[in-house]
């Protein structure tokens, strides 16, 4: 059920398919109290996981950025481990070129990328399933970005 606090509309979002069937389902929640009662959420690293697998929970992808830029640190090896758990080549990709996106604030090394190469694409993937926007194919993740991602420009395309 959907509610609202603090200004911003919280929905529940599934658990994945591939995720459903392991006890902890994926990892990754934490129990906060609201209202005197236990709510279960996810952890930042899994929510940068899930948000980019399915952007369209997020609000787009400036919505996403500014969100996802906001946390100051991530534990990344949660966020790879997560990553992999999901099985989709692509979501790995999408997570490894936010995270390259941000090597410097997020003061990461060539050490956090290693894991998270070893599972892309072996064919160029857009960055949103089904929406074919040109873009530029960026090799190293195999994943082709629209400009306006890549460069944070954020015109959305009618």
């Amino acid at each position: 059920m959907s509610f609202e606090f603090r200004g911003s509309d919280f929905v529940p979002v599934p658990v994945p398919p591939a995720l459903r069937r392991l006890p902890d389902q994926g990892g990754g929640f934490v129990d906060v109290a609201r209202g005197g009662l236990p709510v279960r959420v996810t952890t930042l690293e899994r929510t940068l996981v899930d948000v980019l697998d399915a952007p369209r929970h997020g609000g787009g992808w400036e919505e996403i950025w500014h969100s996802l830029e906001s946390v100051e640190f991530f534990d990344v090896d949660a966020v790879t481990d997560y990553a992999l758990k999901l099985g989709s080549a692509v979501t790995v990709a999408k997570v490894g070129f936010f995270l390259e996106q941000h090597r410097e604030e997020l003061m990461l090394e060539d050490k956090h990328f290693e894991r998270l190469q070893q599972h892309v694409p072996s064919q160029p993937m857009y960055l949103e399933r089904g929406r074919r926007e040109s873009g530029k194919l960026l090799s190293r993740w195999n994943l082709v970005v629209p400009e306006r991602v890549l460069n944070r420009t954020w015109a959305e395309v009618a």
